[in-house]
């Protein structure tokens, strides 16, 4: 049986050993890079089914990691390690495939349940019906640069769940880099509407609204 390879790429010392011991317990081989530079080394040599990239690390940043992937055509997974809440890059983040987010500091829980079900996705069936299947199906559709079927799962879910603020966000952002700033908007009022509390909405919403539309996209928590 094939193992499972995970990369992590982490200029911190502290993080790449606390996500080996924390992945290793799911039975995956976990193999690190100390930058950008040595990631992109590995992905051009061996095969990965996922990697953990920290977004800010010196020389080369995650952002720049991501657009070189896409010029290897590296077929890989990425969550995204970063110590805010809402990332000043997101959209560009999610325009190269990476959906998933992860904040600092995380416990080793967290971690596992988030790299388990970005693994997962690749086994979910197309014609899915419950609402949280749909939204792994969309953030799959991401993964792999689909927008357009990106779309019609997102739009799939709000229909499957009308009253999820996350369902609304998330169709929200991605009509955001679809250049449809006015559906967006539309679509973060009314996740806001349905979830006054749901922060990663309002930061969308306030920063579309009212910092002439060039902040930071919150995607934390879809």
């Amino acid at each position: 049986m094939t193992t499972t390879t995970v990369l992590v790429v982490d200029d911190e010392k502290n993080i790449r050993l606390t996500l080996t011991q924390a992945l290793e317990t799911l039975g995956v081989r976990v193999e690190t890079a100390v930058n950008g530079e040595e990631a992109l080394q590995k992905l051009e040599h061996s095969p990965y089914a996922l990697m953990l990239l920290d977004l800010k690390m010196p020389g080369m940043n995650g952002l720049e990691v991501l657009r070189r992937m896409r010029e290897l055509r590296a077929g890989v997974r990425v969550i995204i390690i970063t110590a805010y809440g809402t990332i000043e890059s997101a959209v560009e983040a999610m325009k190269l495939g990476a959906v998933d987010f992860i904040q600092k500091p995380f416990t080793p829980k967290e971690i596992r349940e988030l790299v388990q079900t970005v693994l997962q996705r690749g086994e979910l069936s197309a014609d899915a019906t419950d609402y949280s299947t749909v939204i792994e199906l969309c953030k799959r559709s991401i993964n792999e640069g689909d927008f357009t079927a990106a779309l019609l799962a997102a739009h799939r879910a709000v229909s499957l769940e009308p009253s999820s603020a996350e369902a609304f966000n998330l169709l929200g952002a991605l009509l955001e880099i679809d250049g449809k700033m006015d559906e967006a908007i539309r679509f973060y009022r009314t996740a806001v509407s349905l979830d006054e509390s749901y922060a990663p909405a309002m930061a969308n919403l306030e920063r579309a609204t009212t910092i002439g539309r060039d902040g930071a996209i919150s995607l934390d928590g879809i």
